[in-house]
C-alpha cells in the first residue's frame, strides 16, 4: 500500500469524538439570501471547521436546485483553498456521469497544484438532479448509459490522473494538465501527489465497486439511512486491498444541527424538511424561513413524509446530538462522521458547528 495516500485518506478523532469529524455543505441559499452571501458563509463554515479540527470540507454537486448553489464544485473549492490553509477539501461528489473525466482529471489535478496534499475527488453516479436537467448537462436523453458506464468512466478518470494509460490505446499521448506529465517533460518539475478517488453512493452498486477496488466510501445517510449498514456491510465484505488502502475505510454523511434548545434546532431543520417536500413533489426552491416553516400546513401525506425525515436528522442540544452521534457511529461502525447542517440562514449552521465542536471538546486553534 502506498502509506502517503493511505495517511491522507484516513483521520484523527479529535477531543472526545468517537471518530474523525468533518463537513459537507450544499451551499444552501435561503429566502431573502444571495447566492454570494451563501458563498460566503461556506466559507466562514470552512474556517470554522479548519480552526476546530475538524478533518475535511466537501461540497456537493446539485444542478437546477434554487436553495442550493453549489452546482460547481471544482470553482468553489478553489475559491475555499484560498481562504484556507489545512484542513481537507473535496467534492462530495462530482457526478462523473455528468462530464467528460479528462476535465475532472484537469479541474482536481489544478485544485491540486493549488492545495499540495489536501484535496479529495469523491466520485458519484447519480445526476445530481431530476432528468431533463442531467439531459440538458450530458447533451443527451439515453441517461441509463451514464449509470452504467461508470466503472468504465472511473477506471479512464484514474488513468488520466495517473497518467498511465497503456502503449496503443487511443489516449495514450493525451495528458491532464498539471499532472505527472509535467515530471517526465524535459527539465520538468511535479508533484507527484493526486487527490485520492473517493466512490460515493445511497444504494449498494458503488458499495460494492468501492469494495473490489479497495477505495475508500462515502454513503449518503442523510438522505438514504435505510441503506446504510447493509450498503456499508456490502462494502466491506467485497473489500479487497490496494495501493490506495489495505482495509476498509468508510464514512457516512451524516445530517445533524444543534442548537442552545432543543425546540429553536428542531425549527430550524424543520426548514430544511419542507424544503424537501418540496422538492419531491417537483417545487424546488429557496430554503425557507423557520417561521414560514412552522406556519405551512402540511398535508397528511406531507406530514408523514416530514415526521419520518425528521427521524433521521441528529438534531436538539449540545448534548443530545453528540448521544446521537456517538450512537449512530457505535451502531454503523463507521470510520467518520461528515456532518452537513441545513438550515435557513447561515448564523445558525455556524452555530451548530461550533456547539457539536463544543460538545466532542475540539481544540480551538491558536
Amino acid at each position: 500500500m502506498d502509506e502517503n495516500r493511505g495517511d491522507e485518506i484516513r483521520g484523527t478523532a479529535g477531543g472526545t469524538a468517537p471518530v474523525p469529524l468533518s463537513v459537507l455543505d450544499l451551499v444552501t441559499v435561503g429566502q431573502g439570501r444571495t447566492a454570494t452571501q451563501a458563498l460566503r458563509t461556506s466559507v466562514d463554515i470552512a474556517k470554522l471547521a479548519e480552526s476546530r479540527g475538524f478533518h475535511r470540507f466537501w461540497v456537493a454537486e446539485h444542478h437546477s436546485m434554487p436553495g442550493v448553489a453549489s452546482s460547481s464544485p471544482a470553482v468553489i473549492l478553489a475559491h475555499l483553498a484560498a481562504h484556507t490553509e489545512r484542513i481537507r477539501l473535496g467534492s462530495g461528489g462530482v457526478m462523473l456521469p455528468n462530464h467528460a473525466p479528462l476535465v475532472i482529471a484537469e479541474q482536481f489535478g489544478t485544485l491540486e497544484a493549488m492545495a499540495p496534499g489536501r484535496v479529495d475527488l469523491g466520485l458519484g453516479r447519480a445526476p445530481g438532479t431530476d432528468g431533463a436537467t442531467a439531459a440538458a448537462l450530458r447533451r443527451t436523453d439515453r441517461l441509463n448509459e451514464g449509470a452504467e458506464d461508470f466503472p468504465q468512466q472511473l477506471a479512464e478518470l484514474t488513468r488520466f490522473l495517473d497518467d498511465d494509460f497503456p502503449d496503443g490505446h487511443p489516449y495514450a499521448r493525451i495528458h491532464a494538465v498539471p499532472g505527472p506529465v509535467q515530471a517526465t517533460s524535459p527539465g520538468g518539475v511535479q508533484s507527484p501527489g493526486r487527490p485520492p478517488v473517493w466512490l460515493l453512493g445511497s444504494s449498494g452498486f458503488s458499495a460494492r465497486l468501492a469494495g473490489v477496488l479497495g477505495l475508500p466510501f462515502a454513503f449518503a445517510h442523510h438522505f438514504s439511512a435505510r441503506n446504510t449498514v447493509p450498503a456499508l456491510d456490502l462494502y466491506r465484505e467485497s473489500f479487497k486491498p490496494s495501493a490506495v488502502l489495505d482495509a476498509p475505510y468508510a464514512l457516512i454523511g451524516v445530517a445533524a444541527l444543534a442548537a442552545e434548545d432543543e425546540r429553536e434546532a428542531r425549527r430550524q431543520v424543520l426548514t430544511g424538511a419542507l424544503s424537501m417536500v418540496r422538492l419531491r413533489t417537483g417545487r424546488p426552491g429557496l430554503v425557507p424561513t423557520p417561521e414560514e416553516a412552522e406556519a405551512y400546513d402540511f398535508s397528511p401525506m406531507e406530514r408523514e413524509f416530514v415526521d419520518g425525515w425528521l427521524k433521521d436528522i441528529v438534531h436538539g442540544t449540545p448534548d443530545e446530538v453528540r448521544t446521537g452521534l456517538d450512537d449512530l457511529a457505535k451502531r454503523t461502525g463507521a470510520d467518520e462522521l461528515m456532518i452537513t447542517a441545513n438550515a435557513h440562514g447561515g448564523e445558525a449552521r455556524l452555530r451548530s458547528y461550533e456547539l457539536i465542536a463544543d460538545a466532542y471538546g475540539l481544540p480551538r486553534a491558536v
